[in-house]
């Protein structure tokens, strides 16, 4: 990309206030033509609302746009598109009962006839699939295709209508390695036409992968911005968070010879009635951290649920130290010693009306230590409360202050702190770091690592791949309920974990 580029997109002084938060704090950000921009910072740091801004789905309460230099008002998507930009969101926007043409040929007006030619949007989109390395059948129904192919709707409706500038927010969430890889190819190409390509995002390595440019967010501000060829991702992680963070490495280690947890061929139908798990069997040790890799949505919650008691399974067992555990009930997973970090920590874990204090102790309010004649003994629950948020260094009002008033990062350590003081012998880990800071997913993690060195066995389930070869000593593979394959983690080819996420079993 060359500097004397034109610039296609300048945003000058963007700023929007929601109730209670500062979403953009006088935010430039620019656009070259022939550019690959990250647009990186962490969950809440105002990334998705200035491209939201960009693409009309918001106003800013102060500060200008100038698209190829001429000042823009946008105030709807409509107008966005009209200006040659387009946005891919996290969650699609597609008709899930249309074919693809029908979804990329919606709102378009017929040039001609009073209804549009859908066989020439079936020609462009097989044209623009061939060019762009997009393969999708233009006559299957959205609901019929994987999330990966959805994405590539959404891409494919945004060049069907000539987009120079494309946004993409966290494009790889929902993504295999290989489809990663596709979309990276996709849009480098996009970027060698003289286009415009902005990635959203909080991962460093694919920031490092594809980006020419990256500007860092931290609190709805802007702290960088930076070539992306001269920065580091050490440096973009502490720009990010406002301090150095440290990496450390898988914690190795002897595993012991008792089995923990043990699923043998457990099936399980998720919500609408369909089966989310097919014969899922699992075998883990004392001391051992096996995470469980795959795109959202392909019954890792289901299984969360089944180890924790929320949900009966339709075939198999789940034995936990040897004793037969299946259908039991939360109380008794939590007796026999599982703890279970859930996927929804404010809708499952935590009670955010009741105190820091309660909250501790919401499972053990019964026990001798924290009751006094049938009442909740206050002063003892207090005084857990202060030794356990010093412990885990959770940034409080005080132990009597409602959970709703934490942070995001405050909440998961609470909820850990809550889970970790029953020292159980079984951990069942369900996205433990989603949507934290790079300081509070670190010390998630190394709390994680220390309990596997006290020989709890770990379940990890995590969307994100690089966590789990972090932080695993073996990695299962999950595709539509069934477990694709076991690899241990020093072994594991990222082009064969990306085969098992996409459905393909081990050899």
């Amino acid at each position: 990309m060359s500097e004397q580029a034109p610039v296609l997109v300048e945003m000058k002084g963007i700023t929007k206030r929601f109730p209670g938060v500062l979403a953009n704090d006088s935010v430039d950000f620019s656009l070259r033509a022939g550019e690959v921009h990250a647009l990186l910072g962490e969950n809440g740091a105002g990334k998705t609302t200035l491209m939201n801004i960009l693409y009309g789905l918001y106003r800013p309460d102060s500060g200008e746009i100038f698209v190829r230099g001429e000042r823009a008002n946008i105030r709807s998507p409509r107008d966005a598109i009209a200006l040659k930009i387009a946005m891919v969101h996290q969650r699609f926007e597609l008709v899930p009962t249309l074919t693809v043409a029908e979804n990329v040929g919606l709102g378009l007006k017929a040039r001609r006839e009073p209804f549009l030619n859908l066989d020439g949007v079936v020609r462009r989109i097989e044209e623009l699939g061939r060019t762009y390395g997009l393969k999708v059948n233009p006559s299957a129904r959205v609901e019929q295709l994987s999330v990966g192919e959805r994405q590539r709707v959404e891409i494919i409706k945004a060049l069907y209508r000539e987009a120079d500038v494309l946004v993409l927010d966290e494009p790889t969430s929902v993504l295999t390695p290989q489809e990663a890889e596709g979309l990276f190819q996709f849009v480098r190409s996009m970027a060698a036409e003289g286009r415009a390509v902005v990635v959203i995002t909080h991962k460093l390595p694919e920031v490092m992968q594809v980006s020419d440019m990256v500007t860092v967010l931290r609190r709805g501000a802007v702290v960088a911005n930076l070539e992306t060829r001269l920065t580091s991702p050490g440096e973009l992680a502490e720009k990010m968070v406002g301090k150095e963070i440290v990496e450390s490495g898988r914690d190795e280690g002897p595993l012991g010879e008792e089995v923990l947890l043990e699923l043998r061929e457990v099936s399980a139908l998720g919500d609408k009635g369909v089966k989310a798990l097919d014969r899922v069997s699992l075998t883990l040790r004392a001391g051992e951290i096996l995470g469980v890799a795959g795109v959202a949505g392909n019954g890792q919650a289901e299984l969360a649920e089944v180890l924790s008691g929320m949900r009966k399974v339709t075939g198999g067992r789940v034995l936990v130290g040897g004793r037969d555990l299946t259908d039991a009930s939360p109380k008794d997973f939590i007796e026999q010693g599982v703890g279970c970090i859930p996927e929804d920590r404010v809708g499952s874990g935590l009670v955010l009306e009741m105190s820091i204090a309660e909250n501790l102790v919401m499972e053990l309010r019964n026990t001798q230590r924290f009751s006094k004649r049938l009442l909740l003994d206050g002063e003892q629950v207090r005084q857990n409360a202060r030794q356990l948020v010093e412990e885990y260094s959770i940034s409080c009002g005080g132990v009597d202050a409602p959970a709703y008033t934490l942070s995001g990062g405050n909440m998961q350590k609470l909820l850990l702190a809550k889970i970790l003081s029953r020292k159980p012998r079984v951990i069942v880990a369900s996205q433990p770091t989603a949507g934290l800071d790079v300081g509070a997913a670190q010390f998630i993690s190394e709390k994680l690592k220390e309990q596997r060195r006290l020989g709890v066995a770990i379940l990890l389930i995590s969307e994100d791949l690089n966590e789990v070869l972090t932080l695993s000593g073996r990695v299962a593979c999950i595709y539509e309920g069934r477990i694709m394959g076991v690899v241990p983690s020093e072994k594991a080819d990222i082009k064969q974990i990306g085969l098992m996420m996409g459905g393909v079993a081990q050899a």
